[in-house]
């Protein structure tokens, strides 16, 4: 979900990165998802071994025999032979190994008798198919070829394993969500069933409907705080217009060098850095990332409602500012780096020891190459202003050096995938109302073996975490009506 949020970069090392997003910035919207989607999780009495995989580079080219090594995990403690297989799709990051010890999936391979699963996403975390990040080993990476790893590790694990007559089902979260969906849809005689939490299947250039669920979801903690908002980005556009101004911007939002406005994309980046503040609480509001020890956060769209309605803190750009410290605060961070020179020099960074290699340079390449998703500012229904779709789209440009239409892309991957239409069974898709990214997911039903589950009050990927005593009843529900349906379909 792609968008330039140098807030994640800062943010992100405190953290250890899971599947992913949106569960996943100068990155894409969907990138910013690594900081917040996993917090770091506790040590456990059980220990979870890397395993590796032999892998295919090109799995659409039968003369390009080259190979490389795919990380992956394995759960076995609640395995019971004629179980069930369930396979966690990795994403736009590292893939977490706290996955084999924590989660409602788990829940569900204990009452299944379930062997676990996790495999990494090509190009994150450990599994580098390829030398460097350069655009020449970059046009391996694709959903097209993760589905086909899935496919080919699925299809001899189950060979070396016994496991040919079981039944594998696939979960994954935000883009591993959109993963899981449509490896039932283009293999489904290897895929039995599919779990496609907060899942964007729709693809799309320009996205600003993220921005218009952020605008209602502050709204339905007091109507006036997004409107304060906007109040506040109006007046930070309006002191990027005056140089005078830009020392007190320097010292009021504590960024890391004295601010320089030089071009469209300075201004972009910025407004969108700080913009990252509130669309992150927003869409991880009060889902439970900490947990059993874990050091989380518990800033929610309350807290900063609460602080833009102070008026002790002075007008609504100051209480903007108020936020970002916050932030800063709560992470530990000295600044805020906003300078998008900055941002380019560390994507334009080929080296998997770059500053982008943990994930913003691999993710906003398949933004600008398959997906879009740009959460621009492009609507009148929300609270920001600034960054349209020709800045991103610049990024696409600026970064790679890539001439192709954004636009046809997009278009070829819900040509290749079906976009809203999906045309299978046996799929669910969960989203929570407060997540932005439910507005490119599925949330009513499709046909009665394609449900929806729409979690009224939830943010992203909420269902998969553990349960706890907060949950809402909702919540509660929808983790219920999950099983119920993998009962049913482990049936068939």
């Amino acid at each position: 979900m792609a968008f330039a949020c140098k807030l994640l970069q800062n943010f992100l090392a405190l953290f250890i990165l899971a599947l992913t997003v949106v569960c996943v910035p100068g990155e894409a919207a969907f990138s910013r998802f690594l900081k917040f989607k996993s917090a770091s999780f506790p040590n456990s009495k059980y220990a979870v071994d890397e395993n590796w995989f032999v892998q295919r580079l090109d799995h659409f080219n039968g003369a390009d025999s080259r190979i490389w090594k795919q990380r992956y995990f394995v759960n076995d403690r609640f395995y019971k032979p004629g179980g069930p297989v369930f396979l966690m799709i990795g994403g736009e990051g590292p893939a977490n190994p706290a996955w084999m010890q924590y989660g409602t999936w788990l829940t569900y391979a204990e009452k299944f008798g379930a062997l676990c699963l996790l495999l990494e996403h090509r190009f994150y975390g450990k599994s580098h198919p390829t030398k460097d990040l350069s655009l020449e080993s970059l046009r391996f990476l694709s959903s097209r070829q993760a589905l086909a790893d899935l496919a080919h590790f699925r299809t001899v694990t189950a060979e070396s394993r016994g496991l040919t007559s079981s039944k594998w089902v696939a979960f994954g979260g935000s883009y591993p969500g959109s993963l899981a969906a449509w490896f039932r849809l283009k293999y489904p005689h290897l895929i039995h069933a599919s779990v496609a939490t907060s899942a964007p299947v729709y693809a799309t250039a320009n996205f600003p409907e993220y921005l218009e669920v952020v605008w209602r979801s502050l709204a339905a903690e007091t109507p006036e705080c997004p409107l304060l908002v906007k109040k506040a980005s109006d007046t930070l556009i309006a002191h990027l217009k005056d140089p005078q101004t830009y020392d007190n911007v320097t010292k009021d939002f504590r960024l890391c060098s004295k601010l320089q406005i030089q071009s469209d994309m300075d201004s972009a980046y910025l407004l969108e850095t700080l913009a990252g503040s509130f669309m992150d609480v927003v869409q991880y509001n009060e889902d439970n990332r900490a947990f059993e020890g874990v050091v989380g956060t518990n800033i929610t769209v309350k807290v900063l409602c609460r602080l833009m309605l102070d008026s002790s803190l002075g007008d609504p750009y100051d209480r903007f500012a108020a936020v970002t410290r916050l932030l800063q605060d709560t992470f530990s961070q000295a600044c805020t780096d906003v300078q998008y020179l900055h941002y380019l020099q560390d994507m334009s960074n080929t080296s998997w020891s770059g500053a982008e290699a943990g994930g913003g340079r691999q993710w906003v390449y398949q933004t600008c190459t398959e997906f879009g998703f740009y959460q621009s500012t492009d609507s009148p229904n929300q609270p920001f202003g600034g960054f349209p779709l020709p800045y991103y789209l610049q990024q696409c440009r600026d970064i790679y050096n890539l001439t192709g239409s954004v636009a046809n892309a997009v278009q070829q991957t819900n040509e290749e995938y079906g976009g809203y239409d999906i045309r299978t069974t046996r799929i669910v898709f969960p989203n929570g109302s407060i997540d932005p990214w439910h507005a490119l997911g599925v949330t009513s039903n499709i046909t009665n073996d394609l449900p929806a589950v729409f979690i009224k009050g939830t943010a992203h990927c909420a269902n998969m975490y553990p349960a706890r005593a907060e949950d809402l009843p909702e919540l509660m529900l929808a983790r219920d009506q999950i099983f119920l349906l993998l009962q049913k379909w482990l049936k068939e």
